[in-house]
């Protein structure tokens, strides 16, 4: 019996923390004070106490709460340390094993311009922009009017949606890459951006990929993360209503093909932008992690990733038994606490914490009533997944769930989330990444 620490908190380490006991192992964590009543502090089996909310992104203070669990693995979880060389290397020198790639693919793969290359070496298409990074306004420039306007500014080290920007025209160039390479310095301590042709008419799709210790990938099918605020995903769907067979088929093989080139090794994911105007698909980037959204993958091939991962990082490349195919449809809507308007953070206590439940409804939840949504973290409350026979019956399920779902405390976005299984648009699958601009302009009006 193994102790698996996940350096993570909320609603991704309850939800590891059920797979870990579920395969025989013993669930280790790390909570601050704040975060003490939250149901995975009260699921573990083992529990250190960090002197605060910051020690999640500290190096030092997780290599460390690891050890004093007597971990032998490390699960990252998604966010925080997930995407740190940094991290896997520390792990790996106080000899636990690090479940993720090694830290030279995370350092590669999480460096956009090097992701960029990578792909394109391995056959895969990237949209017109800069051949590397630039780190002047004039290379910036160069870059964009070769490409053609309306272009994104991207930071390298970024994720998330944090350094990016679209410009439209050269007028506004210089004003925005200020913005973006300062941004990118204070939070990534990395200027240095990436410039690409931003596509008007477009959705992002990703594919969920395992790098086996042999040396081989499996990719799976891919998700729909079309629905974004701020460049962040807020609902996922899997599969996309925008591609036929064959272009899944080409789309998976292009995956699988990339995560074998640069030696990948554990559960990923690579991102594209789908143009909706030529049916293209170009690269974007790799999170080198396992994804928020992970559950719909899992709910359409049957597999459970975060025991997958776990194989895996024990040295075994035998791939579980899953439906190959997708199965049905499955759709994840993030709660979050923030109001439905503006998006911005409403932390507060629960006072009624009603989350749905019955047939092809799943939750994974970080929160209780009477617990305390505080300012320190993300506001991500929790994930509901649904899955249906098609995407008609999942989206039937989903709007019931949101129906049944009810938070009193702090604010959530559960009216937003209705308004978007509502939205014409989305029930017609003919929506693109802009689809909540125009849902939040249209309710301005």
């Amino acid at each position: 019996m193994s102790v698996v620490f996940i350096a993570n908190r909320g609603e991704i380490a309850a939800r590891i923390l059920r797979t870990v006991r579920e395969q025989g192992h013993r669930g280790a964590v790390a909570f601050p004070e704040v975060d003490a009543d939250l149901p995975y502090v009260g699921a573990a089996d083992i529990t250190v106490e960090l002197s605060g909310p910051r020690d999640f992104g500290d190096v030092e203070a997780m290599v460390a709460a690891a050890r004093s669990a007597g971990a032998e693995l490390v699960h990252p979880g998604y966010g925080f340390l997930s995407e740190k060389a940094a991290f896997a290397r520390a792990v790996e020198a106080a000899g636990m094993v690090f479940v993720g790639p090694s830290p030279d693919v995370i350092e590669l793969m999480g460096d956009k311009a090097g992701a960029r290359a990578a792909a394109v070496r391995a056959g895969l298409s990237v949209a017109p922009g800069s051949d590397g990074a630039v780190e002047t306004v004039e290379e910036a420039r160069a870059a964009a009017d070769a490409a053609g306007y309306p272009v994104m500014l991207k930071a390298v080290a970024g994720g998330g949606g944090i350094g990016m920007s679209v410009v439209r025209d050269a007028d506004a160039l210089d004003a925005a890459f200020e913005t973006v390479t300062s941004r990118a310095g204070s939070v990534f301590g990395d200027r240095r951006v990436i410039v690409e042709r931003y596509l008007e008419r477009s959705r992002h799709i990703e594919v969920q990929v395992m790098g086996l210790p042999d040396g081989r990938a499996v990719a799976l099918s891919e998700r729909d993360c079309s629905v974004q605020r701020r460049h962040q995903k807020v609902v996922e769907e899997a599969p996309s209503p925008a591609l036929d067979a064959a272009s899944r088929a080409s789309l998976l093989e292009r995956a699988a093909a990339l995560t074998e080139a640069v030696g990948y090794v554990g559960a990923g994911t690579i991102e594209f932008i789908h143009d909706l105007d030529s049916g293209e698909s170009y690269f974007l980037e790799m999170n080198t992690r396992l994804q928020v959204e992970h559950p719909v993958t899992e709910a359409v091939h049957d597999v459970d990733l975060v025991a997958w991962q776990l194989r895996i990082a024990s040295g075994d490349s035998t791939v579980p038994a899953f439906h190959a195919e997708p199965r049905g449809h499955a759709i994840e809507v993030r709660l979050y606490a923030e109001d439905s308007e503006r998006f911005l953070p409403r932390p507060g206590a629960i006072e009624t914490w009603e989350m749905p439940s019955g047939e092809g409804v799943r939750v994974d939840s970080g929160y209780a009533p009477g617990t305390k949504v505080t300012p320190f973290f993300d506001p991500l409350l929790a994930k509901v997944i649904v899955w249906g026979r098609d995407r008609d019956e999942a989206l039937e399920r989903a709007r019931d769930a949101m129906d049944r779902t009810t938070i009193v405390g702090p604010g959530s976005n559960v009216e937003f989330l209705r308004r978007v299984l509502a939205e014409p648009e989305f029930v017609g699958a003919t929506h693109d990444t802009g689809i909540v601009g125009r849902m939040t302009s249209a309710a301005v009006r």
